[in-house]
């Protein structure tokens, strides 16, 4: 018979736990809110979609066959409508002219659904953007929403 020593288990203390716990809460909530990073790293993209050009005229079958959003009536005129499922809004500037920008805010990437008239607002921090044309009203936002493709054919609008 061999004799073995038994090395007791040591658990962590109370003050390990907590610390653990508390850092990961925390990764969790910075992770939801993105960071200025994250943000700044599309900034090209999102400074070339300042001009708002997403509008395309194109026929049933161009255009990447992306799904369908909406009617131009739907679209009231110098407003637009939020698709949350998209992350997109469609606004019209003037009549028969259709503009697409995405709803994630460019300040902290937050989703966007709060649209009044022709402003979108970030319920996180605040920022407020025109759908018109995808400038910042009022910050902490700096950059412009980024503009996507869209299909305007007949009287449907289609994500390009």
């Amino acid at each position: 018979m061999t004799s073995e020593s038994v090395q007791p288990v040591s658990k962590p203390s109370r003050r390990t736990v907590v610390a653990a716990v508390g850092a990961a809460g925390l990764a969790v909530a910075l992770t939801a809110c993105g960071s200025d990073d994250e943000a700044s790293g599309s900034s090209t993209e999102q400074g070339a979609a300042a001009g708002g050009g997403a509008t395309t005229e194109a026929g049933a079958g161009a255009g990447g066959g992306g799904a369908a959003l909406a009617k131009t009536a739907d679209i009231p005129e110098g407003s637009g409508k939020v698709f949350s499922d998209e992350k997109v809004v469609v606004s019209q500037p003037a009549a028969g002219d259709f503009k697409c920008f995405s709803t994630i805010c460019t300040h902290q990437n937050c989703p966007m659904t709060d649209l009044k008239e022709d402003t979108l607002s970030c319920a996180c921090h605040g920022s407020q953007f025109s759908v018109l044309d995808g400038s910042v009203k009022k910050g902490p936002a700096t950059q412009p929403l980024a503009a996507k493709e869209i299909s305007v054919s007949g009287d449907s609008i289609t994500l390009a």
